[in-house]
């Protein structure tokens, strides 16, 4: 299957750059892509690590619709040891993005950390897709235990009639 095709799929809309997979789910599909720090049209993007997959997203949604991202400010705050470690997470994210940007490149670059915030968690979706991508992120990683297993029993993107498109079998599972 055509990687990107299949993310737009997921997202459902076109995307801004190539997409590499660095995440699958159990049934083989994109659960996280590597967007470069420029996209296709110059614009400066500062978030390396895009979450796909639907279901983990509908979840992820679910806990920042319930003020998952207030909570983990406050965690940060109260917890100078999580802090510490997020911290940490948030600048290996943003140096290995910054070591990314084309040396010749004059243009804005990204700035920020995760999802290129400079202050406070801002998204829970990219926390959990830093830490899907396989870094150290504790944010990410409470994110993590909360929306897993990935357990979908079909595949939300499928191949009909030759072509891709969304599974109309595909829901959520309880």
């Amino acid at each position: 299957m055509d990687d990107r095709a299949v993310v737009e799929l997921q997202l459902d809309r076109p995307t801004r750059s190539a997409v590499h997979v660095e995440s699958t789910c159990h049934l083989g599909l994109p659960v996280v892509v590597d967007v470069p720090p420029i996209l296709d049209d110059g614009t400066p993007f500062p978030t390396t690590h895009w979450l796909t997959c639907p279901l983990a997203s509908v979840r992820i949604a679910r806990l920042e619709a319930a003020g998952g991202v207030k909570a983990a400010d406050r965690d940060i705050e109260r917890d100078s040891a999580l802090a510490e470690a997020w911290d940490e997470a948030m600048e290996r994210y943003r140096q290995q993005r910054d070591d990314r940007v084309p040396t010749d490149w004059d243009g804005p670059k990204p700035t920020g950390g995760i999802a290129g915030s400079n202050r406070g968690v801002k998204c829970l979706h990219a926390q959990y897709a830093d830490t899907r991508a396989g870094n150290t992120n504790p944010i990410g990683a409470r994110v993590a235990r909360e929306v897993e297993p990935l357990d979908c029993s079909v595949p939300c993107v499928i191949l009909d009639d030759g072509r891709l498109a969304r599974n109309p079998d595909w829901i959520e599972p309880r």
